[in-house]
């Protein structure tokens, strides 16, 4: 079988397109890719309607360039070789299929590709049963529809530009090993020149300019309260002296999970010992009077 269809890109960019094998696959009208399949090789269920009949096939694909058909400058007379393999799901047929892509420059109905496709197929089972018109038919009817999908695929995902693709990415710069000679750098540091402002100042004006970095105007005064030592103890009230005293050394955890002190420490519950000692010795001494009227009562009642 023979049969032509038409893209509207370039040959090249056809061409590259129809080197990868996922998009070929992708493009087939009726296809179920794997999502685990390999993408040189994808994986998949196919339903193809060949009259008024559906059969599905599970398979592969992959694709080849041959190598007696090298492209030209603009990759015209490209030749692209698509094989595939697939068995009946239900059912024991099996099929198999060879097309030959060759590519060409069009003019109608605009600028684009021609793709020339000539194949065979060779299959048994249901495939078998179905006549030469309605199998050649389909096929038609295949390539038109994969043509259309490569159509909305490249505008979707267009391919890479050449050029782009040789271009080396950022990672893929080489960066130079760094130096190990002490010495090497010894050329960005200059000593400087007589001439220079900082050779002309001498150990006097640089004394000069550390006291007016450390001036008592330039420098914030130390508060009492947040120093420490006796002397900000005895600036500070009591209470905040002894807190302080206790939290040096602590460690954080310890600061945060440690109860309150002074006036804000917490006020123990009142003591209620009394009242339960009393009522623990209160119901044996119950109970033996209890007793002891129950006896007195018997021995009360035989005398009678």
């Amino acid at each position: 079988m023979e049969h032509e269809v038409y893209v509207p890109f370039p040959v090249g960019t056809v061409r590259q397109a129809l080197t990868e094998p996922e998009r070929v696959a992708r493009c087939v009208p009726g296809v179920q890719l794997d999502a685990e399949a390999a993408a040189h090789r994808p994986e998949g269920r196919l339903r193809l309607r060949i009259g008024s009949s559906t059969i599905t096939y599970r398979g592969s694909l992959t694709v080849s360039e041959p190598g007696d058909g090298a492209p030209g400058a603009d990759g015209a007379d490209a030749a692209v070789t698509v094989e595939a393999k697939g068995t009946e799901t239900r059912g024991d047929g099996a099929v198999a299929l060879t097309l030959t892509v060759r590519l060409s420059p069009a003019t109608e109905p605009g600028p684009g590709t021609t793709l020339s496709c000539a194949g065979t197929v060779h299959g048994d089972g249901r495939l078998a049963e179905a006549t030469d018109r309605s199998a050649e038919s389909a096929g038609r009817r295949l390539l038109d529809r994969f043509a259309e999908n490569l159509t909305e695929d490249l505008r979707q995902r267009p391919v890479p530009d050449a050029g782009q693709a040789a271009r080396p990415g950022v990672f893929d710069a080489e960066v130079p090993p760094p130096s190990l000679d002490p010495h090497s750098d010894e050329d960005a540091a200059e000593p400087a020149g007589p001439g220079d402002p900082a050779d002309a100042a001498g150990p006097a004006d640089t004394a000069d300019a550390l006291d007016d970095l450390v001036s008592e105007d330039r420098v914030p005064e130390l508060r009492a309260e947040h120093a420490y030592g006796p002397e900000a103890d005895a600036a500070a009230p009591a209470e905040a002296a002894h807190a302080r005293r206790t939290m040096i050394g602590r460690s954080a955890e310890e600061v945060d999970h440690a109860p309150p002190r002074g006036r804000y420490a917490p006020v123990p519950a009142p003591e209620t010992g009394g009242t339960s000692a009393t009522l623990r010795w209160a119901a044996p001494a119950a109970a033996v009077v209890l007793a002891s009227a129950v006896v007195v009562g018997r021995v009360l009642r035989r005398r009678r």
